[in-house]
C-alpha cells in the first residue's frame, strides 16, 4: 500500500520507523530479531536506509597506495527482501543519487518493481569523506529533484507508480545559505513528483512547526511527517549535532550534563524529552511520526508503549 494512500486511511496518527542494514556478518535472523520488538506496534511501513560505499586506501609497495571501493553493510535491497519475506509490513527503501549512475538507479528501480514495492524514499546522500561538496556519478544524478523525476519517468514507462518521499529539513540543510533557498528546493522535489516529506530529526517542536508553516505557504501541500530520535547518551550531544546538522535545546544539554556520567539517567532523560515531544506533536496534529531507531530498540519501543 501507498503512503499517501496510508496517510489518507487512517484516522488517527501512527509510528513509522527507519532502520539501518547491519554491518556485514549480522545473520539474517539476527536482523530479524532486532526489528521484531517494533511489530507489536504495527507499523504501517518501515524504512531502510542506503549507504554509499567507501572509498579506502590501501598500502602497496615502494611507499604506494591503492584505492579500493569497499561497502561495509548489507544492501538495502537485501534487507528489504528479508523484511518482506518475515513481516506483515509495507518496505520503503531508501535511493540516492550518490554512486551511482542513471542507469545503475534505473537498475534498482526495476528490482524493487520486481518485489513489489511501492514506496521509495528519493534523496541525494551524503558526500563522500574528504569531500567538501557533492559530487555526482559521471552520467548520474546531482540533486534530489532530478532523481524523483527519473523515478517518475521510470514508472510511466515501466507501467508502475511509485510512491515517492523526500527529506526535509527543519533546521535547513547544512548546505543552503538560508532556509528560503532550502524551502525553495524542497518544493521543486515536490514538483517533481514528491507525494509526503520525512523530516530530519529534530528536538525542538517549534522548529518543526515554523518549518511546515513555510512549507505551508510555499506552496507545499504534501503530508510533512516529523523524524524523531530519543538521545540515550551524554556522548551524543556532540555526535549527533556532528553528524545532521542540527541543534540541541540547552535544557536538554544542561540536564544530560549535569548526568554525564549516569548512563541509566541519561537514556531515562533523553526518551522522558523525546516523549514530551511527541505528546505535543500529536496534539498538534501530524499525521504521523517517524522514529530513526539507528541499531537501537529499546528506547523507541518504550515510546511506542506509550503513545501508540
Amino acid at each position: 500500500m501507498k503512503i499517501k494512500d496510508i496517510i489518507a486511511a487512517r484516522e488517527k496518527p501512527f509510528a513509522s520507523l527507519e532502520i539501518v542494514p547491519p554491518l556485514k556478518g549480522v545473520t539474517k535472523d539476527e536482523l530479524l530479531d532486532s526489528i521484531r520488538p517494533f511489530m507489536e506496534f504495527k507499523p504501517p511501513y518501515i524504512n531502510v536506509t542506503c549507504h554509499r560505499d567507501e572509498i579506502e586506501f590501501r598500502p602497496g609497495p615502494g611507499g604506494t597506495f591503492t584505492r579500493h571501493t569497499v561497502r561495509r553493510r548489507l544492501s538495502e535491497t537485501a534487507v528489504c527482501a528479508s523484511i518482506q519475506d518475515a513481516f506483515d509490513v509495507e518496505v520503503v527503501p531508501h535511493l540516492i543519487c550518490g554512486g551511482a549512475t542513471a542507469e545503475q538507479i534505473g537498475d534498482t528501480l526495476s528490482d524493487f518493481k520486481f518485489m513489489g514495492i511501492e514506496n521509495i524514499m528519493a534523496l541525494r546522500g551524503d558526500s563522500l569523506l574528504g569531500e567538501k561538496r557533492f559530487t555526482p556519478e559521471p552520467g548520474g544524478y546531482r540533486y534530489a529533484s532530478e532523481l524523483v523525476a527519473a523515478i517518475r519517468s521510470f514508472g510511466r514507462e515501466n507501467g508502475t507508480e511509485f510512491c515517492i518521499g523526500v527529506g526535509g529539513y527543519p533546521e535547513k540543510h547544512f548546505e543552503a545559505p538560508n532556509m528560503e533557498t532550502d524551502i525553495a528546493n524542497l518544493k521543486r522535489k515536490v514538483e517533481a513528483g514528491a507525494d509526503f516529506i520525512i523530516t530530519q530529526m529534530f528536538f525542538d517542536n517549534a522548529h518543526f512547526y515554523e518549518f511546515r508553516d513555510r512549507c505551508r505557504f510555499a506552496g507545499i501541500s504534501v503530508p510533512i511527517i516529523p523524524g524523531l530520535k530519543p538521545l540515550s547518551s551524554a556522548r551524543q550531544l556532540e555526535s549527533i549535532p556532528d553528524l545532521f546538522s542540527l541543534d540541541i535545546p540547552q535544557d536538554l544539554v544542561r540536564e544530560m550534563q549535569a548526568h554525564a556520567d549516569d548512563k541509566a539517567a541519561c537514556y531515562r532523560i533523553g526518551l522522558e524529552w523525546c516523549s514530551e515531544q511527541c505528546a505535543d506533536l500529536l496534539r498538534n496534529g501530524v499525521p504521523a511520526i517517524h522514529f530513526y531507531t539507528m541499531g537501537r530498540p529499546d528506547n523507541t519501543v518504550e515510546i511506542l508503549k506509550r503513545f501508540f
